[in-house]
């Protein structure tokens, strides 16, 4: 067994922590299991908490620009008030509801460029020592395999997917971030929209499905952003395929000027929408991944992730203290 992190700010000799999940993806909503191991060190010490943190890499629009940090959207107690002895081997086993907003990480197995990460932190002593840092991957409900699936046997193409600090007012949305897969529009659509982003916001009794397109402008008349709300049960069986045509002609159907009660709340930094379209510099660290006209199953399969995506995933699950201490400062 290699314990992955000395947990430093208790001095050598302390304790050390190695938190290892349920093998496979998780899914929103469903419960997260697994266990966490510790080894004392040289001498006893006394555990008042063993605490996991889920976090997020998130990008934020502010003035200056555009600016990624890591976010704690949930927080567990697991265990505590017990002495740990020096050399002793403890387990703590855990079985912890994953948010209904948790961000899907992977499709059909293949990474989408979410970075989510399970943070433990060890209570001693008053003091907070956070060690271990997993990656944690989630897929998709049944209900949003059913709708992706339905874009890409349309012709619509996986473009990036990324993580946004903000809100999107007249939602039930619960969580400071929502997440955002980019679609490239397929041949029906590509003379009136530049691309489609999709959000979903799943909860204990359905989900929102949130549809953003990206209109082009005449010679005459500026390009606008146009955002549409539809309501899908878990468990629904619908011709798909119909469904989302339908929802995409409707939205590129809308004339009318963007304005609210669907626009993106100016929350923390975050601009209004058409400077939120304007300030994009890139996918950040959404992965671009190539779609044919197969679907979007075949493009995310047979994609490539980009290398500076694999890079910034490596980074955060280095356990970087600094970008941690600005996540906990972020979400509080």
């Amino acid at each position: 067994m290699v314990f992955k992190r000395l947990l430093g700010s208790l001095g050598v000799g302390g304790p050390s922590v190695d938190t290892v999940l349920q093998q496979g993806p998780g899914v929103p909503g469903a419960t997260l299991t697994g266990e966490v191991r510790l080894r004392g060190g040289e001498a006893d010490f006394e555990i008042e908490a063993v605490v996991l943190e889920l976090m997020a890499r998130v990008e934020a629009e502010h003035e200056d620009g555009e600016s990624e940090g890591a976010v704690v959207f949930e927080r567990f107690t697991v265990g505590g008030s017990f002495r740990l002895a020096a050399g002793e081997e403890r387990t703590a086993p855990f079985a912890l509801p994953l948010p209904w907003e948790t961000p899907v990480t992977e499709l059909y197995g293949q990474p989408l460029g979410i970075v989510l990460g399970v943070r433990t932190e060890l209570v001693v002593a008053g003091a907070r020592d956070k060690g271990d840092l997993d990656q944690l991957t989630v897929g998709p409900l049944p209900a949003q395999e059913a709708v992706l699936e339905a874009f890409g046997q349309l012709g619509f193409g996986f473009r990036s997917a990324d993580l946004e600090y903000g809100r999107i007012g007249g939602t039930g949305q619960s969580l400071p971030f929502y997440q955002e897969i980019e679609l490239t529009p397929s041949p029906a659509y590509a003379h009136q929209v530049q691309e489609i982003e999709l959000t979903f916001l799943a909860a204990p009794g359905g989900m929102e499905v949130v549809l953003e397109a990206d209109k082009r402008g005449g010679l005459f008349s500026p390009g606008h952003d146009t955002l549409a709300r539809f309501t899908v049960g878990h468990h629904d069986v619908r011709d798909w395929n119909a469904e989302v045509d339908g929802w995409v002609r409707q939205l590129v159907e809308r004339r009318t000027a963007y304005a609210p009660p669907y626009g993106h709340d100016g929350h923390a930094g975050h601009h209004g929408h058409d400077e939120h379209r304007s300030g994009r510099s890139g996918p950040g660290i959404g992965t671009v991944v190539a779609a044919g006209a197969a679907g979007l199953a075949v493009g995310v399969v047979g994609g490539m992730v980009a290398a500076e995506v694999v890079d910034e995933v490596g980074d955060f699950f280095e356990g970087d203290d600094e970008s941690g201490d600005e996540g906990d400062s972020e979400e509080e």
